[in-house]
């Protein structure tokens, strides 16, 4: 079965074979995503099916450790309320979770800074406490930065930037030397991008795509202060959250190089057709970049 397949009336016959109960509700497209598919089902739940993630790796771990996590966290955040399985209709999985209402920022955007820094900050505060020995560690996302060093070099010489490398380069190089993360492992969302938040009313108002969830260090989350908040918000940000020493601060400063690098190739590679490509993306990545090398 081909991605084009998976429309609203296969998300249909699948409630009507494992949750009936369900399968009255409205269902509607949600545009986006890449590793699960979602499909809105009434007004307050999801139904997001398995894509292009080649294991049900992620949506297991959503499932096992979202329903812990949600109720301490002061921001909404999708919960998985009823688990689809593979059948012979569609062998992949699906699970439907609770909706969170509003738009991504990738399709809005920040008005009430200084409120999105405080909301951002309590929510990583309430987020980043020690993970559970048997936690998820994350392959990649919130490892130490030197072991990501051949992912940044690819995105650094794929990535347009006219005339700044070294500059980019530098901040790099900086936060891979500062110290690394001595605490132990707390939890990370590990994927804090303009499209896996949700805000209304000019500030942000939940967290959405847990499939990075990890044990580790936080700054990979603390990089959202220049990647997702307006420019000038991301003092506040860290005075509010107020735990990060300089290293983290150093290292969260490289990871927004980083991850402002990968929403510019995801531009790039929309603008030139390429499959999987967000031209919207290209902008978001740019004025994240500008607030890394710029201040906050």
């Amino acid at each position: 079965m081909t991605d084009s397949e998976i429309t609203a009336d296969l998300v249909r016959e699948l409630l009507r074979e494992q949750h009936p109960d369900l399968a009255g509700l409205a269902i509607r497209e949600v545009p986006g995503g890449w590793g699960n598919q979602m499909w809105r089902l009434g007004d307050e739940l999801a139904v997001r099916v398995q894509r292009m993630d080649p294991t049900p790796e992620l949506q297991l771990k959503e499932r096992r450790w979202l329903p812990e996590l949600a109720p301490l966290l002061p921001l909404p955040v999708p919960t998985p309320v009823r688990c689809g399985e593979p059948s012979e209709r569609y062998p992949k999985h699906w699970t439907v979770m609770t909706w969170v209402p509003g738009e991504p920022l990738d399709h809005s955007s920040i008005s009430r800074s200084t409120h999105a820094a405080d909301a951002l900050a309590g929510l990583l505060r309430a987020l980043h406490v020690e993970a559970p020995a048997e936690a998820p560690i994350g392959s990649d996302l919130g490892t130490p930065l030197k072991a990501c060093a051949d992912g940044f070099d690819r995105f650094l010489d794929a990535v347009v930037l006219d005339g700044i490398a070294d500059e980019v380069r530098a901040v790099w190089d900086d936060a891979v030397a500062a110290p690394e993360w001595q605490g132990p492992p707390v939890w990370v969302h590990g994927d804090l991008h303009p499209a896996n938040v949700v805000v209304a009313d000019g500030t942000l108002v939940g967290i959405v795509d847990f499939g990075a969830l990890c044990a580790g260090d936080p700054a990979w989350d603390l990089a959202a202060a220049w990647v997702l908040l307006p420019t000038g918000a991301g003092s506040r940000f860290f005075d509010t959250y107020a735990r990060a020493d300089q290293a983290a601060i150093r290292r969260a400063r490289g990871l927004a190089v980083m991850k402002s690098l990968f929403l510019m190739l995801m531009g790039q590679n929309g603008d030139r057709g390429l499959p999987g490509g967000k031209p919207h993306w290209g902008p978001a990545g740019r004025a994240a970049l500008e607030r890394v090398l710029n201040g906050m």
